[in-house]
């Protein structure tokens, strides 16, 4: 069997697509550009969305206080600040 080997793009003749229909499909899925030529003309294969990366996969855990701190509030400041100092103390 052969390997394809691409320096920018796919660009496979209508027969080849047929036959590695699947494989060049997932390899444009995953970002990289096909190309597709039947009877002299050329069409690109394009994903309706983007690629996601896998972080963007994830869904968001929020850990922090919906309502969030009130950032007014001295004894808030100082227990941070506390807290801040001691941790980079242990550096």
């Amino acid at each position: 069997m052969y390997k394809l080997y691409y320096d920018e793009a796919m660009d496979v003749p209508i027969s080849q697509f047929r036959r590695d229909l699947f494989r060049l499909v997932e390899r444009s899925a995953e970002g990289e550009p096909l190309y597709i030529t039947h009877r002299g003309r050329r069409f690109r294969v394009v994903p309706e969305e983007p690629a996601r990366s896998g972080l963007e996969a994830l869904t968001p855990l929020e850990i922090v206080n919906p309502k969030g701190p009130d950032l007014e509030d001295p004894a808030w400041k100082e227990e941070m600040i506390r807290e801040w100092e001691s941790d980079w103390s242990e550096l």
